[in-house]
């Protein structure tokens, strides 16, 4: 394959050129009512909720507010479809099952509604999702679950056969696939600065370039060591998701860190293309997210010039440039016609998985936390961070089904997933042997 790189190509979120993290110099406070560990949009989020409800917040995070997932993800918001369409009752029960399935669909209003009254604009729109089917069996699974996921969210979904696929997607690469309303766009770094600046507005401090060394329980209430010095605080929320365990295994929350399973989200942008080459590839100009175990993600840029594709290219510890090609290869193989564009940005961040596959809040040796987007945190996180700063605040006016969920771990496992580059090459061999038996 050629060189797929522009001249002008940057190992560098494309969302950055728009809205690359702001840069404070913010002092460390002496003391908060609560700090919040985490600058992401659960961190942010709690900490503009904590401030409506009177208390004061102090946000730290060891970057720039918003580095992370935050303003590096794709901009789909998903409306808890993973959640929704996950094997729940097996584990929890029909009533349960439902009850989950409803808070994580809850997490899409919610964004709307935030962005709406916070006057946030990062392009959002309420576009859809077209679920591509990696094989026949995949488009039955969707199919059988397409009505729950109607019912949970509130918002229809539809079956598209393949002979239908092109209203959808320009390309005859998947087995048709399901077309699910309750989903929708913005631009990352767009509303990860426009959340830093709502919940700044509504008096939260924001720390930048702190790394939390460690927490210790006081007599009463915390002390926070960072490398800037220490803060004491009367509760503290850990809202680190993928960041949870940092350089030489440091973490703010070890317990925490035991329960995530870090895992780098690749994306590349080509160069401008065009409105309508771009129409032709998306023609409603949906999110597109495939079925495939190691998952294709695509989508046009939300100024419909430019294609996005991400994935997991890379079960190991790539960079950006080296899994580029990999990802570039993958787009052309659903579009042939990209064979000869350009790619101007590549880059990676860290999403967090659990193993259970449910985002979760609670609270565990007095911390409490929220964490656990599965890849899908645009509105999750910003959901959880609220629900997390109303049982803080002692303001929840009902149970939140995602609250105190058993959340399991792995014996002897602290935080390093070693065990990814296997995984990752157990789920392609699946991947390769479901088409090939299609």
């Amino acid at each position: 394959m050629a060189d797929p790189f522009a001249v002008d190509f940057r190992a560098a979120p494309y969302w950055w050129d728009a809205a690359e993290p702001e840069q404070r110099d913010t002092a460390l406070p002496g003391r908060a009512q609560v700090a919040v560990v985490g600058g992401g949009y659960a961190g942010l989020s709690a900490a503009l909720t904590l401030q409506r409800l009177g208390h004061q917040a102090v946000v730290i995070d060891a970057e720039r507010i918003g580095w992370g997932a935050s303003s590096r993800n794709g901009g789909m918001v998903s409306g808890g479809l993973k959640v929704a369409s996950g094997a729940l009752e097996k584990t929890h029960g029909p009533a349960q099952a439902r009850a989950i399935a409803g808070a994580a669909a809850a997490s899409f209003p919610f964004i709307e509604e935030l962005i709406a009254r916070e006057g946030i604009a990062c392009d959002f729109v309420r576009c859809g999702r077209f679920v591509p089917a990696w094989t026949p069996r995949h488009y039955r699974a969707l199919a059988a679950r397409a009505d729950f996921i109607a019912e949970v969210t509130g918002l229809p979904t539809r079956m598209v056969p393949r002979s239908a696929q092109r209203q959808e997607l320009g390309s005859d690469h998947y087995h048709g696939g399901m077309v699910a309303e309750a989903t929708g766009s913005l631009h990352p770094g767009k509303y990860a600065r426009g959340l830093a600046q709502a919940a700044g507005r509504a008096g939260a401090t924001l720390v930048d370039g702190t790394r939390v060394q460690g927490i210790d329980r006081l007599a009463s209430g915390w002390r926070i060591r960072t490398e800037r010095g220490e803060m004491q605080a009367d509760a503290v929320l850990v809202a680190t998701n993928g960041y949870s365990r940092g350089p030489g295994g440091t973490s703010a929350m070890p317990w925490l860190a035991r329960r995530m399973v870090p895992v780098a989200s690749y994306i590349i942008a080509t160069e401008p293309l065009g409105k309508e080459r771009v129409r032709a590839l998306f023609p409603t100009l949906r999110m597109m997210s495939d079925t495939k175990r190691v998952l294709n993600y695509f989508r046009p840029s939300p100024d419909g010039e430019r294609v996005l594709w991400g994935g997991r290219a890379s079960f190991s510890k790539a960079g950006a440039e080296e899994a580029a090609p990999v990802l570039f290869a993958a787009m052309v193989e659903v579009f042939p016609e990209l064979r000869d564009v350009r790619i101007t940005h590549a880059w990676t961040g860290n999403v967090a998985f659990t193993f259970d596959f449910l985002p979760h809040i609670g609270v565990q040796d007095g911390m409490h936390y929220a964490a656990g987007c599965q890849g899908s945190g645009v509105a999750m996180a910003s959901w959880l961070g609220h629900n997390v700063a109303l049982k803080i605040a002692g303001a929840a006016n009902a149970p939140f089904a995602l609250d105190g969920l058993p959340f399991p771990t792995l014996p002897g496992y602290n935080g390093d997933p070693w065990f990814l580059p296997m995984v990752g090459g157990y789920y392609r061999l699946r991947d390769r042997i479901d088409r090939i038996a299609a």
